[in-house]
């Protein structure tokens, strides 16, 4: 490798790294940072122990991929106000894999998707997500939440949550069939739970924005569950000490089944991250986010996670919005969430095994709904059909088969539509000769080519252009063209040679420089006939093209 480039793939890869610029501004900040860090760490607990639960893993699982995961993406990724860690979209994918791997294959997924994300990171991909049409993503955000709330059912309808067994690893049948197998002395007691949270979730911001109602719920259900005798079903013994890393076991043999769950977990944490980050850079003056580094620093922060048993990792839009609006404008407020987990599993462990689950399911269902906004919704429907198709095609497949599937089609529909829409703009318009009329200027057809000229509309021209009759000089103008790829050029060669073949002599005026490479490349401009039938001026073809209908006439009537 050449000194130059050495210097500009060093540069490349330092921009990918944390700097002191990251902490440009802490020495203001840093009082509103901490205490953003503190609100939004007491925000993410129950999230964190419920997406743990809910993925079929453990509640440790959930808080110590958000320890871990919060500090690494905090300093490593590229927002200064991103919280990452366990979430909801994430837990909809986790779900099936422990169904089919079991959870002790989650690690090892964990592990694979964060190589593939920091791949990503360190090829450039960041800015991907910007592909992805706003429909497809609030189609998928709205399957994504009817799935966490169906997740939580099991764990109203019985103590023996069937999330541990025999239902389906779709969320709406496994709801379904935890609702059959319901316990009648069990559901008072867990829907008096839910109804607790959520009216504290409700009430508490109204009385003041910065009470995590989530939290105080969760307390008041917890205190009451331990002073009256009752059926709920408890967290269980949380270790009181934290996790020593150690890599993930993976067979061999397993590594091509688990490869293509790591690439579903890779390709939704870089979407959600991505996603989150940007959100949170419209919110406030937070300084810019880098797309790329965020890959980087969520890959490192789900290869973190996997060293600890945790679960894949990914930028949390909610809490990131908390952060946002508590005031924190450097990485400290995450790296300050971590630490207040951290304190959770050193001194709390003990009351958190406590919480009854179905308070944690109070917390998600709640979480849920707030993800729908309906106004958002609205307004899509009512756009246009295109985009109303997308997204209620994403949100259909997300519930019922697979979220990437999902986006992946849903990217595929608005492509489509949009192309469609884009080969309507192309088209090709018949042209009066400007001046006084000519005798055999009726002779001559001045074909003006409009909008792009490409794969999707190159048959439709031709046969436009081919269906001129009584012609002996067609004039292509050029210069309207926006766009031309390959296949357009290779049409166009088509009909210069289609038009000289039937005798008619082709001009063209007004090719572009940017297109003119491409044109000669495919052939366009060895078809015509002389090389001197290429023209940069109007009037010029014009007069070329009647010099044309007089010499044909005067064969004729030699």
């Amino acid at each position: 490798m050449s000194t130059g480039r050495a210097g500009k793939f060093a540069r490349s890869l330092q921009s990918l790294l944390p700097s002191r610029a990251d902490y440009v501004a802490l020495g203001r900040t840093w009082r509103t940072d901490l205490l953003a860090g503190v609100t939004v760490g007491i925000v993410a607990l129950p999230l964190a122990l419920g997406f743990g639960i809910s993925s079929g893993l453990t509640a440790e699982a959930g808080l110590v991929t958000a320890i871990v995961a919060g500090v690494l993406a905090a300093v490593f990724g590229g927002s200064n106000v991103q919280v990452s860690g366990p979430t909801g979209a994430m837990v909809v994918v986790l779900v099936p894999i422990v169904a089919t791997h079991g959870a002790g294959a989650v690690a090892a997924v964990t592990l694979l998707a964060g190589i593939l994300v920091l791949g990503a990171g360190l090829l450039r991909l960041g800015r991907a997500v910007s592909f992805i049409p706003w429909p497809v993503i609030e189609g998928f955000t709205l399957g994504i939440a009817i799935i966490i709330f169906a997740q939580q059912i099991p764990f109203v309808s019985s103590p023996h949550q069937s999330a541990a067994g025999d239902h389906s690893s779709n969320a709406l049948v496994a709801a379904a069939q935890s609702t059959l197998e319901l316990d009648p002395a069990y559901l008072p007691w867990s829907l008096g739970a839910v109804a607790v949270v959520a009216a504290c979730m409700v009430i508490a911001p109204r009385i003041h924005r910065s009470i995590p109602g989530s939290l105080v719920g969760i307390v008041i259900v917890t205190i009451i569950a331990a002073i009256v005798p009752n059926p709920l079903a408890r967290i269980g013994t949380l270790p009181s000490s934290f996790p020593v890393p150690h890599l993930p076991a993976i067979a061999p043999d397993a590594i091509m089944d688990l490869l293509s769950a790591a690439v579903t977990v890779a390709a939704l944490a870089a979407i959600e991250s991505l996603l989150s980050a940007r959100v949170a850079a419209s919110m406030a003056d937070t300084g810019r986010y880098d797309p790329d580094r965020e890959l980087v620093g969520q890959g490192i922060a789900s290869l973190g996670a996997s060293l600890v048993g945790g679960m894949p990792a990914t930028g949390a839009i909610a809490r990131t919005a908390v952060n946002v609006r508590s005031g924190a404008r450097t990485r400290l407020a995450a790296i300050t969430h971590a630490a207040i987990l951290l304190l959770v599993v050193l001194i709390a462990a003990g009351p958190v095994g406590q919480i009854p689950l179905a308070a944690l399911a109070g917390v998600l269902m709640v979480t849920a709904v707030r993800m729908v906004h309906l106004s958002t919704v609205s307004t899509i429907l009512r756009s246009t059909r295109a985009d109303a198709l997308a997204f209620v095609l994403t949100a259909i497949i997300t519930v019922a088969f697979d979220l990437i599937v999902a986006v992946i089609i849903g990217v595929v529909v608005a492509g489509i539509v949009a192309i469609r829409a884009l080969s309507r703009s192309s088209g090709i318009h018949r042209e009066p000769i400007d001046g006084e009329p000519q005798p055999g200027d009726e002779r001559i057809a001045t074909i003006r080519f409009d909008g792009p000229l490409f794969f999707a509309a190159a048959d439709r021209l031709f046969d436009e252009v081919h269906a001129l009759d009584g012609v002996s000089v067609v004039i292509l103008r050029m210069s309207q063209i926006e766009l031309v790829d390959a296949t357009g050029a290779h049409i166009l060669e088509d009909i210069v040679r289609s038009l000289e073949r039937r005798g008619v002599t082709v001009l063209i005026k007004g090719i572009q420089p940017r297109h003119a490479e491409l044109l000669r490349t495919v052939g366009v401009l060895r078809a015509l006939r002389h090389h001197k039938h290429l023209f940069s001026d109007m009037p010029a073809a014009i007069e070329h093209a009647r010099s044309h209908v007089r010499r044909e006439d005067a064969a004729g009537s030699a």
